[in-house]
């Protein structure tokens, strides 16, 4: 089992920017997922460990941008132009490789514990 710590997340107005960060305890293809309630775990962003192959969701394409920095084992979501729609609980996640099933969440079983982003009107 694979530790991972995040931080960041919060409250902005619409338009406006936060950043999470992630550090796991191993070098790990890592990434984003978030939830609202009522709904399944939806995939924001990845990032391989080895190559700097970064995916997205469609719907952040352009406004979001993960990034890592591999001696730290950290990885980090920069969002900008936020929506109220971005509004949810947003999970860390790794995995040891990649996987062509990286948007699903069933392909991760080491999760963080989770941090709440809010964008207000």
């Amino acid at each position: 089992q694979v530790e991972l710590a995040e931080s960041g997340g919060g409250s902005v107005h619409v338009g406006g920017s936060l950043r999470l960060s992630c550090v796991a305890s191993a070098p790990m293809f890592m990434g984003w997922f978030r939830q609202v309630p009522g709904k399944e775990r939806e995939f924001v962003a990845g990032h391989s460990h080895n190559g700097g192959a970064a995916y997205y969701a469609r719907s952040v394409r352009g406004r979001f941008t993960i990034s890592r920095d591999n001696s730290k084992n950290t990885v980090y979501l920069q969002m900008n132009d936020l929506k109220p729609e971005d509004t949810a609980v947003y999970f860390c996640v790794a995995r040891r490789g990649f996987s062509v099933q990286y948007s699903l969440p069933t392909s991760y079983v080491n999760w963080g514990q989770g941090t709440q982003v809010t964008v207000s009107s």
